[in-house]
């Protein structure tokens, strides 16, 4: 009996010690918001051709890929897109078929993970054109 009765006295020791004190709200921290990634991908896009690029998100956010440049042709035409990368394809979520120099494809991501960018000819190109694509992930 005496040993139930301090077990009684440490739980509520223990309750009385997590209450609070006085009209102070109890707050939950606010975790920092991560910086935002930027990287920079190069290549050379052929006629009929593509290219993947893939990069990890380290947490939920927003999304961008820009075709910052693109050339020598004089602003074609191509396929931009981003999407999850399965371990062997680019699984395209949000397409432009009608991208241009500046052109860009936002999304948002749900949660970490790899994602991918890739770049094709949609018919437009008649020579191979060096590329730059600037991709911001969080």
């Amino acid at each position: 009996m005496l040993c139930s009765f301090f077990r009684s006295a440490s739980l509520a020791v223990a309750v009385l010690a997590m209450t609070s004190c006085g009209d102070d709200p109890i707050t939950t921290p606010t975790l920092p918001t991560p910086e935002p990634v930027t990287e920079v991908f190069t290549g050379t896009l052929t006629v009929n051709g593509g290219a993947t690029h893939v990069f990890n998100a380290a947490t939920a956010g927003s999304l961008t890929a820009t075709l910052t440049n693109i050339g020598p042709d004089e602003n074609p035409t191509v396929g931009l897109s981003l999407g999850t990368w399965n371990g062997g394809a680019c699984a395209i979520v949000i397409a432009n078929d009608a991208a241009v120099r500046s052109s860009i494809v936002v999304g948002t991501v749900n949660q970490a993970g790899q994602l991918c960018v890739r770049i094709y000819d949609v018919g437009q190109i008649a020579n191979p054109n060096d590329y730059e694509i600037t991709v911001v992930h969080p």
